[in-house]
């Protein structure tokens, strides 16, 4: 009996069912080696020898793997059909060499499928190949090349800037991404201008909109109206004027399907129609290969089988007619640059199969199976036919024009299925339909408005739109996209808000610092060309070595030059790259460098270990800082009025605002300060706030057995806290509204004390109380009662709970009701009522 094995236990399972007890199916949960996270795990100097560990989470499954082998001398390796699933077979084969699990006689061979069923499985039993070399290869260039930048470069960034968490050859550039069209939005500047739209209508009455194209016999551009007085012009030139249609001309058009999904469209249509991350699309999909529903999910292909194309076919003709399926069928181009990565498209494994016939019960991969297999049936469907219609409409003396657009759908196609989502929703005046409207007629102005409009900035990035952008500059491949985006976000450099990616300062700063000192490895052109590198590597048309030393050749020397840099070299370049963002100018025109606080110390650029701030020169004289996002920004500090000869403070901290008395001194130097509690907005406090959270802990008075009781606001929240004389530690009980720490009474919390002591972790809480005691069960015996529960009333007996209908009040419930009720619930869940207790029989004398 072979041994197979696989990565993950849902697939294992999987493929035994198709296999068989004729084989050993081993699952090897994932890498089973890595580099050790210290120096020289990649000798420079050994012509980049690498230096692998098993995990320790990964020696029992390789132990597992390797007492199989006892019992069964044969070994396929069946990972996934990419380079890391066949950089984890080569992984195995050298792990199980080294235990001399895999003797001289045993067999070694490698299998790939595209889809975990039957047929795609059985197919590969039959075709067993070698371990390809090439495209372990290029895994140990990739992983080589992460391992030196990471470990060479992340060190000179805690040193130079403390508080940067680490660097990466594809994460840094995808940083910077992020961070450049953050600094392109804050450096726009919006123009005005107006559009001018009047409400028409038919003799017929029928109603229809059209804007404004002609004005004074010109055609107008996009800013030709820039003012709301050149805007009014236009309205009563409109006004002013009889109009008749011109021209009505309807063109037929025609709309053709998207092509199936690959790794990228997948993640992006997924981040627009869930609001998918790439690392939550990415899991759900993986689940859905590994239960043998989806082909693998990892590709940049869009070729489909042609087995697949002719099951779509049919699929489409059987459910929406022959109409829906096109004469040949499409054809769609790869667009992978070499053969590795030129696997099919993700499609289902069955066509016939819809979500409705799903065993997974988990709403994503749900959602996910359902957008895969709309998006397969579609791009095999028919293209949608369409009308355009366009009407120009124009006042006798030709000084005024406007136009109508609009479109009729005359056959859905693949629309009926599918329709692809769009980065950024704006109103199409083509989607609009038009009613009848004839050459030559007359129209009736029913209303004209002009509207007033800014040019926006480029949108930030969504994880879709950054995927895209990373696919179309080359940098990374499908299967980074996903754990790449999550790094960024878990090394506190972006941060995800209402699904659009926002930097922080930490990230900021770090783009800032790579772009000056290493800004040839932060290149978009260098990163693409390095991907096609190893590309080539894959082929094998380029040897893995030969890449790595070129690339190390130029790095190390990069580390050595930037390794010599004090602190404050780095800060001055830093502060003089970010000086437009850090210093705009003010409104009063005085110099924006100037300290506002002490008024003649310099600001400066300072670093700390959340990331950086710009400070006042005068330090500790001057305790003036602000967050880098500039003077009014979230967390710029300022006074809230004075209170015994002290400066009331508010201002923001690593764990959000906060308020102070006075400033830092020799003698006190750490100043009272306290938070502002969960729901107080900064920008509502005042001098009378500030002082009430500064006076805390509030004394509420003596506790009956001794001791002050008091109320604070503390890291879990609100709260009151007591301590008996006798007792080693204090009680704490939480408040539920952070008021209560300003107005809870002695009978209340010497309340709450007394719960918290009796019942100090919180558990073995007392039974509710019915609302209703029907009495037992009178054929099963038991106490039923009606409860109040979190959805609504419910009837209680044993451990069935049944809930009582919406028009049934809870005090009109009878016990035969309940009794009904309770073996409808039990019937569906298949609970067995529990015999009636027998009777005795008397003892024999």
């Amino acid at each position: 009996m072979p041994v197979v094995v696989v990565e993950s236990p849902a697939k294992a399972k999987t493929i035994n069912k198709y296999l068989g007890s004729d084989y050993t199916v081993l699952a090897s949960y994932g890498h089973v080696r890595d580099l050790p996270p210290k120096d020289g795990s990649v000798d420079t100097d050994q012509d980049f020898e690498m230096t692998w560990e098993v995990g320790t989470d990964s020696r029992k499954h390789v132990k597992a793997i390797a007492d199989a082998l006892k019992e069964d001398n044969a070994l396929i390796l069946a990972t996934d059909p990419d380079r890391e699933g066949e950089a984890i077979s080569w992984h195995l084969e050298e792990a199980l060499r080294k235990r001399r699990a895999i003797k001289k006689d045993t067999p070694v061979s490698r299998v790939v499928f595209n889809a975990i069923t039957k047929s795609a499985v059985t197919e590969a039993m039959q075709n067993p190949r070698d371990i390809d070399q090439p495209l372990v290869d290029a895994y140990l260039a990739r992983r080589a090349l992460d391992y030196l930048v990471g470990f060479n470069l992340s060190p000179v960034l805690w040193r130079k800037l403390p508080g940067a968490r680490s660097a990466g050859r594809v994460q840094s550039v995808c940083l910077r991404l992020i961070v450049e069209r953050e600094m392109e939005i804050e450096a726009f500047n919006p123009r005005e201008y107006w559009s001018v739209k009047a409400l028409l209508a038919t003799p017929r009455g029928q109603e229809f909109e059209a804007r404004l194209t002609v004005l004074g016999g010109q055609k107008l551009d996009k800013f030709d109206i820039a003012t709301d007085t050149a805007a009014e012009l236009a309205v009563q030139a409109i006004s002013s004027r009889d109009l008749v249609v011109k021209s009505v001309e309807a063109k037929p058009a025609s709309r053709n399907p998207s092509p199936p999904f690959m790794t990228s469209t997948l993640q992006q249509e997924a981040s627009r129609k869930f609001g998918m991350g790439a690392r939550q699309c990415m899991s759900a999909a993986q689940r859905l290969y590994e239960a043998g529903y989806i082909t693998y999910m990892r590709t940049d292909g869009i070729d489909m089988a042609p087995e697949a194309v002719a099951a779509a076919r049919d699929a489409i003709k059987d459910r929406y007619g022959a109409e829906y399926v096109p004469s040949s069928p499409r054809i769609y181009k790869n667009k992978a640059k070499n053969a590795q990565e030129a696997h099919e498209c993700i499609r289902p494994t069955e066509m016939t199969r819809t979500v409705d016939d799903l065993k997974a019960a988990e709403p994503d991969q749900r959602k996910l199976y359902d957008l895969i297999w709309k998006r397969t049936l579609a791009c095999q469907m028919e293209g949608a036919r369409l009308e355009r219609t366009t009407v120009d409409i124009a006042s006798g003396d030709g000084e005024v024009g406007l136009r109508a657009t609009g479109q009729v759908v005359q056959f859905d196609g693949f629309m009926r299925v599918y329709e692809e989502g769009r980065d950024d929703q704006v109103v199409d005046d083509d989607d609009k339909r038009l009613p009848q409207i004839m050459e030559g007629e007359a129209t009736d102005k029913r209303s004209i408005s002009p509207e007033q409009h800014f040019t926006q900035p480029p949108p930030r990035y969504t994880e879709a739109t950054l995927v895209k952008k990373m696919e179309e500059l080359g940098i990374g491949r499908p299967s980074t996209y996903a754990s790449v985006i999550t790094t960024i976000q878990d090394r506190e450099y972006v941060r995800k808000d209402k699904n659009r990616l926002f930097p922080e300062d930490k990230g900021r700063i770090v783009t800032i610092f790579l772009l000056n000192f290493f800004r040839k490895y932060v290149g978009y052109e260098f990163t693409a060309d390095l991907e096609e590198e190893l590309d080539d590597v894959s082929a094998g048309n380029r040897n893995y070595k030969n890449v790595l030393n070129r690339f190390w050749k130029d790095f190390s020397a990069a580390i050595a030059e930037t390794s010599e840099l004090r602190i404050t070299e780095v800060l001055d370049v830093l502060d003089e790259a970010l000086a437009p963002q850090l210093y705009p100018p003010r409104e009063d025109g005085s110099d924006p460098r100037i300290c506002p606080k002490c008024g003649n110390g310099k600001l400066h650029l300072k670093t700390s270990r959340t990331g950086g701030f710009v400070g006042c020169g005068n330090y500790p004289e001057c305790t003036y800082t602000r967050p880098i996002a500039g003077e009014g920004a979230d967390g710029d500090e300022r006074v809230l009025g004075e209170d015994q000869g002290d400066e009331i403070w508010l201002k923001s901290g690593r764990f959000g605002p906060y308020v102070q008395r006075g400033e830092p001194t020799p003698e006190n130097k750490k100043p009272p300060r306290a938070s502002l509690p969960k729901g107080w907005n900064k920008d509502e406090m005042t001098l009378e706030k500030a002082l009430v959270l500064l006076s805390l802990p509030r004394e509420i008075g003596e506790h009956p057995e001794g001791g002050m009781i008091s109320s604070n606001f503390g890291r879990f929240g609100p709260y009151v806290m007591h301590k008996l004389p006798d007792d080693a530690k204090p009680v704490y009980a939480n408040l539920k509204d952070p008021e209560d720490v300003f107005e809870i009474g002695m009978n209340r919390a010497v309340e709450l004390l007394t719960e918290k002591r009796n019942n100090p972790r919180g558990r073995g809480r007392t039974a509710a109380k019915p609302l209703n005691e029907l009495g037992d069960h009178p054929e099963d015996g038991g106490a039923v009662n009606v409860m109040e529960g979190r959805y609504g009333p419910y009837v209680k007996w044993e451990k069935v709970n049944a809930t009582i209908p919406k028009d049934v009040k809870p005090e009109d419930v009878t016990m035969e009701m309940a009794v009904a009720l309770i073996a409808e619930k039990a019937a569906k869940k298949g609970t067995k009522r529990k015999p009636a207790a027998k009777k005795k029989t008397a003892a024999k004398k």
